[in-house]
């Protein structure tokens, strides 16, 4: 009788350690990752469902083999050989039964979809292949081709240092070659985007929008079962509500924590922070297609009104360092030289007058409704950019947006004024300049500046083609020049990676490029 009242007790707790909950701060857009450029998908998507080729190890900082055991690149750098793992396992759920392992066929398939118009599953993306094109995979590569069941080969039509590592982004999973097919043949290729597959250490079960996602261990992941059986996305937009629900055990791990509530966790015995320096810049976008604000003098002038140190203070509460330009200064590349723009109110108010605005103009500022770890509080750094500058005569209308409809209505590139944050997936400079400031990427909608410049793509474009480091990094100091003088951004902040979990999570790590790791949590 003890033992059996002795199980019953410590059932319950047994079950709650077999599932992991995270808080998170926004709803994916959907699944089908290749179509959306956010972390927040990415992270629900490529992050636990799915593999790449390879992987970038942050802490390494080196790629390293996944789906791919081995790759061999020839001499004239235009020829990449992968060898694949055997026996990788495709998720089996109620809605796919695979009946064969991952193999060169599902490679193909997930590349040609995104760089062939003819591919049938080209035409199914509704939002398009927004990292694909502006990083301009359908230029770079030739073909991809099937060597034997396990030997993939990619022929590039011109060299490219940033190809390895760019197979390490989200956008670059392995799909299943077989499900697609079953999905077309059904007439239903948009459950791709609600039920996905994947050979991720995660198997999809559900997902109601604005509160949960629910994922299960895959029991035949090829790096070993999860230690936990479940885990849940918790969707808590509000980050005080994130904290709350940490500290009542109703979440394990919070992303995205305000610095205040980092502050207040260290001195809770309860909970633990998890903290990196983030690869990562937060920027106010300035649309160089609407005007006035494609007068360079324009930009500039917004540049000189804001008060950073203030808004650093208010917003980041010393949590993160203030930003000069596109890169983080850890980055290899980074122009040390190039000064910021100071706060200079009046020589703000002097280029607006030469500009032919003595009289200011009237603007609008996008920014979301909650906070990130580029944007702690959105409220207060909109009403501080809209105060700054309208002491320099800019009248600048707030309008809150939700994050989806944000996303999708500045890629159009309807948004003046746009607060907005981008993390480099590979420690490649170039994961900061093809994504921002190429043409192509004006046309994919990831260019928030919409700026397409000829000698700016050119030095972009020249940097990808050299594989020595220090003549690309020649290249990107004179590309970040131009990005400089042109005033493309507002650069705010280098912040820091925070997450906040109880004291008995194991094994969680902070990314410096926000991607997410549940794999190896232990409780």
């Amino acid at each position: 009788m003890r033992l059996a009242l002795l199980a019953l007790l410590l059932s319950p707790a047994l079950a709650s350690a077999a599932s992991l909950s995270v808080c998170t701060e926004a709803s994916p857009e959907g699944f089908d990752v290749v179509q959306y450029n956010s972390l927040t998908t990415t992270n629900a998507s490529a992050d636990v469902l799915m593999n790449r080729l390879v992987d970038f190890d942050a802490h390494r900082g080196e790629l390293v083999p996944s789906l791919a055991e081995r790759w061999t690149v020839s001499a004239d750098g235009l020829t990449y050989d992968f060898q694949l793992r055997e026996a990788v396992k495709f998720h089996h759920t109620d809605y796919f039964k695979p009946s064969r392992a991952l193999d060169a066929d599902d490679v193909v398939f997930s590349f040609q979809r995104m760089l062939d118009p003819a591919q049938p599953w080209h035409k199914v993306a509704q939002s398009g292949f927004p990292h694909a094109q502006s990083m301009q995979l359908p230029s770079l590569v030739k073909a991809v081709e099937k060597v034997d069941a396990h030997h993939v080969r990619f022929r590039l039509n011109h060299p490219d240092a940033t190809f390895l590592p760019m197979l390490s982004m989200g956008f670059a999973s392995i799909y299943s070659a077989e499900y697609a097919d079953q999905l077309m043949k059904a007439g239903t290729p948009e459950k791709l985007n609600a039920q996905p597959i994947g050979t991720g250490p995660f198997v999809f079960k559900r997902f109601q929008k604005d509160a949960v996602v629910r994922y299960a261990a895959n029991a035949e992941y090829f790096g070993g079962k999860p230690a936990v059986d479940n885990l849940v996305f918790a969707i808590t937009p509000d980050a005080a509500v994130r904290i709350q629900k940490l500290k009542q055990g109703e979440c394990q791990i919070a992303l995205s924590p305000k610095p205040v509530d980092v502050e207040a966790a260290a001195k809770n015995a309860d909970l633990k922070i998890e903290q990196t320096p983030a690869f990562m810049t937060a920027f106010v976008g300035i649309n160089s297609q609407h005007a006035p604000l494609d007068n360079p003098k324009v930009r500039q002038a917004i540049n000189l009104a804001f008060d950073k140190r203030s808004y650093l203070q208010a917003v980041f509460a010393g949590s993160a360092t203030e930003a000069d330009g596109v890169y983080p200064p850890n980055t290899w590349s980074y122009a040390k030289d190039i000064p910021g723009y100071p706060h200079d109110p009046a020589k703000a108010r002097a280029l607006l007058a030469e500009a032919g605005l003595k009289d200011g103009f009237k603007t609008t500022i996008w920014t979301r409704p909650s906070g990130s770890l580029l944007n702690p509080n959105p409220s207060t750094g909109a009403q501080l950019l809209q105060s700054d500058l309208a002491k320099v005569g800019i009248q600048a209308e707030i309008r809150v947006i939700e994050w989806g409809e944000l996303i999708r209505r500045a890629k159009a590139g309807e948004h003046d004024l746009l607060f907005m944050g981008w993390a480099g997936d590979n420690g490649d400079p170039d994961n900061f300049l093809t994504p921002q400031f190429s043409c192509a990427s004006v046309k994919s909608g990831l260019n928030f500046a919409r700026y397409c410049d000829e000698k700016l793509d050119g030095l972009i474009s020249q940097g990808k083609a050299v594989a020595d480091q220090a003549k690309r990094s020649e290249l990107y100091h004179q590309a970040q020049q131009i990005i400089h003088e042109q005033a493309l951004w507002l650069p705010l902040a280098h912040p820091t990676a925070s997450a906040i979990t109880r004291k008995d999570v194991k094994g969680y790590a902070v990314s410096p490029f926000g991607r997410q790791d549940y794999s190896k949590v232990q409780l």
